[in-house]
């Protein structure tokens, strides 16, 4: 038989709520909030009444629990498992949506049987300016659950490692990570383990002695000194030379280093995020990632989910970094605009719909986005299937494809593979891909939308 709460709770259970510092409020087994602490109701001060209702209808503005509405419960999580229960979800708050870590612990009568649950509400610290300009925010399943991970290893030493598709946000997330740790208000310093030579990598990121090569005219600092009680993120970490890579689990397992030149074993006091798109085991397997490095590295490892696999998310996405690329302007999405989005792919991910979202602005001159102001591919043309096919597929590998300068751009902005493929794929020399970029100016921005350069 299920007990039924008492509305009138036990005092000293609202004076033990009361003294907490943290947003707080006391839930009964229906959902219904019967009592708020200070801090909680402090957020809601002439907002609206939040005692008597449920806890759904206030954070989610939902007519039915979170389970039913395709997101995460605590409070029944904790019904079925009797114990606390830890999950983040995407709360409406005065100040906006925004994203908040939700501890729930049931409370049992002197029976044993959970009667009532108090709920902390710990909002993610994350820049709010960031979650919008680069998409750090999400309602999904895949992404909350991706952000709950990010909640629970944030706080930690342990070493992270990020996996995903080419724009998904894996530095933006390592700097999630980062916000949320102990180490914030220290530096975090990202560095690109691809696009260097194997000797202007090992001087970045270990820093050099004078006279250490050709060059080096004077000491330099590396980026785990410049890094120093902060957080070291190493992006595309599967690109970094097997001579460099025995250096680093060095590094790891003693947190001592030297710079290039040095015979000195210095100490190193950083909490190190790496990233990659490449199955690091498979490398291990064709012998081209060490093994040790791989298991130092894979201690906490978070998988970002692609756009495609978190389609939800996708128009709360376009609404929010809209006005970022915009200009100004209030640009709205049609309704056939909204169908198409929904129903592409993405093989670029987050980025792949921020730069989509940012030409549609330049070629509108009205404040309505539609299907023409999408690429070619909205008709079902051939710019959305060379975008998305493989390197391997379509036409034949190599085969010039004879593209206008705009279909360079697009294909450019959404290919998954390398520079050099890309050419390959084209069928161009990666000489005259590179000057033909370089000649219309979008350079960076190409190099940007490279998988291997993926923040």
């Amino acid at each position: 038989m299920t007990p039924t709460p008492n509305p009138h709770p036990p005092a000293e259970l609202i004076s033990f709520l009361e003294s907490l510092v943290e947003p707080h409020i006391l839930c009964d087994r229906n959902y219904r909030i019967i009592a708020a602490n200070d801090s909680y109701r402090a957020k809601w001060e002439g907002q609206q009444k939040i005692i008597g209702r449920t806890c759904y209808e206030v954070s989610h503005r939902y007519a039915v629990p979170c389970d039913q509405a395709g997101g995460s419960c605590p409070l029944l999580r904790s019904l079925r498992s009797g114990q606390r229960e830890r999950v983040v979800h995407l709360h409406h708050t005065p100040l906006g949506e925004r994203l908040e870590d939700i501890e729930l612990t049931p409370i049992r009568n002197a029976d044993g049987e959970m009667v009532y649950f108090i709920e902390k509400i710990d909002p993610l610290p994350v820049p709010r300016s960031d979650e919008h300009a680069r998409g750090l925010i999400g309602r999904s399943a895949a992404f909350l659950a991706m952000m709950e991970l990010v909640a629970r290893v944030a706080p930690s030493e342990a070493v992270v490692i990020l996996q995903g598709e080419s724009g998904t946000g894996k530095e933006l997330v390592a700097g999630a990570i980062h916000q949320l740790s102990r180490r914030a208000q220290r530096p975090f310093i990202a560095v690109d383990g691809s696009g260097l030579t194997e000797t202007l990598f090992e001087s970045e990121l270990f820093g050099h002695e004078r006279g250490a090569f050709t060059g080096a005219v004077a000491r330099k600092i590396g980026l785990i000194e410049a890094a120093a009680a902060g957080t070291l993120f190493l992006d595309e970490v599967g690109d970094i030379p097997l001579s460099i890579q025995v250096k680093l689990l060095r590094l790891l397992e003693t947190g001592t280093f030297r710079r290039v030149g040095s015979t000195e074993l210095r100490q190193a006091d950083i909490r190190v995020i790496s990233a990659t798109h490449r199955s690091l085991a498979e490398m291990v397997e064709a012998g081209s990632f060490r093994e040790d490095l791989y298991y130092r590295l894979n201690v906490f490892p978070i998988f970002l989910p692609a756009l495609r696999e978190r389609r939800e998310d996708i128009v709360l996405l376009a609404e929010t970094l809209l006005p970022r690329v915009s200009g100004g302007r209030s640009p709205r999405l049609s309704r056939a605009a909204i169908g198409w989005l929904l129903d592409y792919d993405f093989p670029g991910n987050v980025r792949e719909l921020r730069n989509l979202l940012e030409r549609a602005c330049l070629l509108s001159d009205s404040d309505e986005i539609d299907l023409r102001h999408l690429p070619a591919s909205a008709a079902g043309g051939g710019q959305r299937s060379l975008a998305t096919k493989s390197p391997q597929s379509g036409p034949k590998s190599g085969q010039k494809l004879n593209l206008s300068d705009a279909q360079l751009l697009d294909l450019a902005a959404s290919f998954p593979g390398s520079r050099k493929e890309l050419a390959h794929h084209a069928g161009l020399s990666e000489r005259t891909l590179y000057r033909r970029l370089n000649a219309l100016g979008v350079l960076e921005q190409a190099e940007e939308s490279r998988p291997r350069g993926t923040k």
